[in-house]
């Protein structure tokens, strides 16, 4: 069976780097299916799930957004933050979506508005992988 490598990588650390079956990724005109010997590519990423299967099974990383960079036999995903799917953390994702919601309400300058856009997304993004992984409608 053929394989492509992945590398995951947050600004901090490298969460992730080996051979696969295939990946997916939350592009920003959609999911992108990456399989071995895929046509170059760079693409910009969206918060949301990265699903990596490997013989084993799938492995789920949660970005923030980023880029991609496709090689045929090399996939790197590049984000600011990168968490492994059951280390999310609910709690604090819920905490961050209302407090994105009330700055959202009570601003009016527009620049701060699309910064606190992004954090809802972001927020929201989170928490639909949270609630995926325990099986819960979103």
């Amino acid at each position: 069976m053929s394989t492509i490598h992945v590398d995951v990588v947050s600004a901090t650390e490298s969460l992730y780097s080996g051979e696969v079956l295939c990946v997916f990724a939350p592009a920003s005109t959609g999911e992108l299916g990456i399989y071995p010997k895929h046509t170059a590519l760079l693409s910009i990423l969206k918060p949301g799930e990265v699903r990596i299967e490997t013989d084993k099974g799938i492995d789920s990383i949660y970005i923030s957004g980023g880029i991609v960079e496709v090689q045929p036999d090399v996939v790197t995903i590049f984000s600011d933050t990168a968490i492994r799917a059951n280390d999310l953390d609910e709690f604090k994702a819920l905490e961050a979506k209302e407090r994105a919601q009330d700055e959202m309400d009570n601003s009016i300058d527009t620049q701060d508005i699309s910064a606190i856009q992004a954090a809802l997304s972001e927020s929201m993004a989170q928490l639909q992988m949270i609630n995926k992984i325990r099986g819960k409608k979103c």
